[in-house]
Order: structure tokens, then C-alpha cells, then sequence
């Protein structure tokens, strides 16, 4: 339905399609594995109640700024997405949106972006222009570096520390720890996103966590989700979250270890399909802090 709904722009503009697939509207996964930290930090910062003003503010950031992330990612891999049997269909690589028009586009969506900010306050406006920052230099980190996931992660990331300051204007210590966990989490998952693409990357000379991992990749995004559970708890503690919360952590390690059993044969089908149930992890982990200053 949802799907549906969007291509029926279609009848708005005959090219609308193409742009909404170049902001990947049509795959909301990212929507949500960038949504639901950003929410553990409202609600937490909150305290269970976050402002209206601030829950729309942050949720239409998060679409939005998503959306910024993936026109400047296919920008910068323009030239590479044709040689990747996965990504050789994406718009700027197939021809049917240009160099320039992408920029535009991330010209625009940027600058809405920035107008929700500007409804917050000083510091938090302070604080978008390293979200900004980051978010685009990070597609161009995978031809210089192997950990490009981490600036990804950070990028990702970045919201939760506005979302403190958005909504309580200040920006305690123990907010760096759901950063943290945040940033260790999505190397952990990015990584199975990378080796359904290794063998690609190694011919086009893409760099990637899961190329450098090689062998190891699977015990090490184990590990990684196992320390993105501990800063979490550590976090709980600092934060006194309770019983809702550790049951939510359960169920996230619940789902970490499904998808470690699951790639044991590293098909890349099915590590992409691991990369995508990440994604109930993290609503697990919202849902519990929900949860837990609901019933108190």
C-alpha cells in the first residue's frame, strides 16, 4: 500500500518516481534503523514525555535527512553503482536523474531540514551543522578508509545528542553512552549491508568493514552487538530505566543472535537480509523504554 501510494505520484509528475526512489523512499528501512535511536534519546531526555513540537520536529528530521544521505551517497557513487549488480538500476547511475539535479535535491532537502532545527534552539542549531557535516563527507569515506560504517554511525547518530538538547537544553554525560552504542551498532549491522556487496567492492576497489573483517566479519559484528547491549545497559543504569528496558534489551539480543546463526554461510542475500532485521531490534529497545516510563 505504501509503495502504492508513492507511485501514484507518478500521475503528479511523470519523473516523481525516479526522485523518490533516489531519496529510497520506496526502502524505509533506513528510515527506521535512523528513527529509532533518535526516539530512544527523545523519550529518555523527556522522561516518557516528549513535546509534540519536538516529536514532529525530529521524526520529519529524521525522513528528511535520510532522504539528504542517500541523494549525496548515490552522487558520490554515481560512477561506481553501475558496476554493482545491486545498485546498477539506481537512478543516477541508470541516467534518469543528473549529477546536478541530485544536487539540487540534497540542496533542498537540507535546507528544510535546517528550518525544523531552527525551531529548536541555539544549541541544538549549533549541533546540525555537524550532523550536516557528517552525513556528507560520509559517502565519499569508502575510498580512503575500511571503517567508513563508523562515520555512518556517527552519522546516524548524531541526532541523539540534539534530540537532548532539543528537548531539555542541556546535554548530560550519559547521553554519549546511547551515542556510542548507537555508532557500535551500526558498524555491526552496516557490515552485514556491506558483505552482501563485498565481492563487487573488491573488483571496483570499494572499501568496507566487511572486507576488512574477511573471515572474522561474523564474530566481530557478534561482538560489536554484544557492546552496543553493554553501553546500552550502562546507559539504563545512568538514565534508572527498569524492567521494560532490559526486557527490550533481551529481545535485541535475541534478534542479534538470529541473524549471527542465520549468515553462518555468508549467502549475500541473506547477510542483506540480516542488514534488514536490525531493524526490529532497535524498535524492540524503543518499545521497552516506551514501556518503561509508561508503567510507572
Amino acid at each position: 500500500m505504501y509503495i502504492r501510494l508513492l507511485q501514484s505520484l507518478n500521475r503528479l509528475h511523470p519523473r516523481a518516481w525516479d526522485f523518490l526512489q533516489l531519496m529510497r523512499m520506496d526502502k524505509p528501512i533506513g528510515i527506521y534503523l535512523l528513527l529509532w535511536p533518535t526516539l530512544w534519546a527523545l523519550w529518555i531526555a523527556a522522561e516518557g514525555v516528549p513535546s509534540i513540537k519536538n516529536l514532529v520536529i525530529f521524526v520529519t528530521g529524521v525522513v528528511l535527512m535520510r532522504a539528504a544521505g542517500c541523494v549525496i551517497n548515490d552522487y558520490a557513487d554515481r560512477n561506481f553503482d553501475g558496476h554493482v549488480s545491486r545498485t546498477q538500476l539506481r537512478p543516477l547511475a541508470s541516467g534518469r536523474v543528473t549529477a546536478r539535479e541530485a544536487l539540487i535535491l540534497f540542496a533542498v532537502l537540507v535546507a528544510l531540514s535546517f528550518a525544523l532545527v531552527l525551531l529548536t534552539n541555539a544549541t541544538t542549531i549549533w549541533l546540525s551543522f555537524g550532523a550536516l557535516a557528517v552525513a556528507a563527507l560520509y559517502p565519499f569515506m569508502k575510498r580512503y578508509t575500511y571503517y567508513p560504517q563508523v562515520v555512518l554511525g556517527t552519522a546516524f547518530s548524531w541526532g541523539m545528542p540534539m534530540a537532548f538538547t532539543a528537548e531539555t537544553g542541556e546535554l548530560p554525560a550519559a547521553a554519549w553512552l546511547l551515542l556510542l552504542a548507537n555508532v557500535i551498532w551500526t558498524v555491526a549491522y552496516d557490515t552485514y549491508y556491506a558483505m552482501a556487496d563485498r565481492e563487487d567492492d573488491l573488483k571496483i576497489g570499494v572499501k568496507s568493514t566487511a572486507i576488512l573483517f574477511g573471515d572474522a566479519d561474523r564474530v566481530i559484528i557478534f561482538g560489536l552487538q554484544g557492546l552496543t547491549l553493554l553501553c546500552l545497559l550502562l546507559a539504563g543504569g545512568r538514565f534508572e530505566l527498569g524492567l521494560y528496558f532490559y526486557l527490550g534489551l533481551l529481545v535485541a539480543a535475541g534478534c542479534f543472535t538470529w541473524e549471527f546463526h542465520l549468515t553462518r554461510r555468508r549467502e549475500p542475500m541473506v547477510c542483506f537480509q540480516a542488514f534488514l532485521h536490525n531493524h526490529w531490534a532497535g524498535l524492540a529497545i524503543f518499545l521497552g523504554i516506551v514501556l518503561d516510563y509508561a508503567m510507572r
